[in-house]
């Protein structure tokens, strides 16, 4: 099976992420900013195009590159999976992967989580910024949640999650082992 892993990373987890993928499945990976200049024509021969991109303020960043061009895309397997500095057990994954696909793109394609972290030292100012704040403001709640004291230690400073392991449920998806779509349209997380 051709496949192509075109990601969006700021910090690096994406990317690590998006080259084991390609590795384990023998394809390869493009970056969203190059695969922005690709015509249609480009992703013809590809059976499978993933797309990875990293969460901020809920959303995945740079999805609707991948989601625009879906409907050209049904003849192919397809996939989504974002990373972010949550704990793959935090409960708002289950909601973030609910709302990342509409109920008609669900029918051709599936989204997973993999936990990435935090790299302080290569994010933007603006990110930076956004989460010391984040940070701060966890720190000074009072009876935190679970969910809230996990987020709190996580963001407090640089850290790494990531592990093959949370690309298992991606592979198995992609492998021509795999249920079909039609039969489960459930998301599906990195656990």
């Amino acid at each position: 099976m051709k496949t192509i892993i075109v990601y969006s990373s700021q910090t690096g987890f994406t990317k690590k992420y998006s080259e084991w993928l390609a590795e384990k499945l023998g394809g390869e990976t493009i970056s969203v900013k190059e695969a922005s200049k690709k015509d249609d024509k480009f992703f013809e021969d590809f059976d499978a195009i993933v797309y990875g991109g990293w969460v901020a303020v809920e959303k995945i960043h740079k999805l609707d590159w991948f989601t625009s061009r879906m409907d050209k895309w049904h003849d192919k397997k397809l996939a989504v999976f974002c990373t972010g500095a949550s704990p793959a057990t935090f409960s708002g994954i289950t909601a973030l992967l609910d709302r990342a696909l509409t109920a008609e793109q669900k029918k051709y394609a599936k989204a997973f989580y993999c936990p990435g972290g935090l790299d302080y030292s290569k994010m933007s100012l603006g990110s930076k910024m956004l989460m010391k704040t984040f940070a701060a403001m966890l720190k000074g709640k009072k009876n935190k949640t679970e969910d809230e004291k996990a987020m709190a230690e996580h963001v407090s400073a640089s850290c790494d999650m990531t592990d093959k392991k949370y690309l298992e449920p991606i592979i198995e998806y992609l492998s021509d082992k795999a249920p079909e779509l039609s039969k489960t349209t459930d998301m599906q997380k990195c656990s």
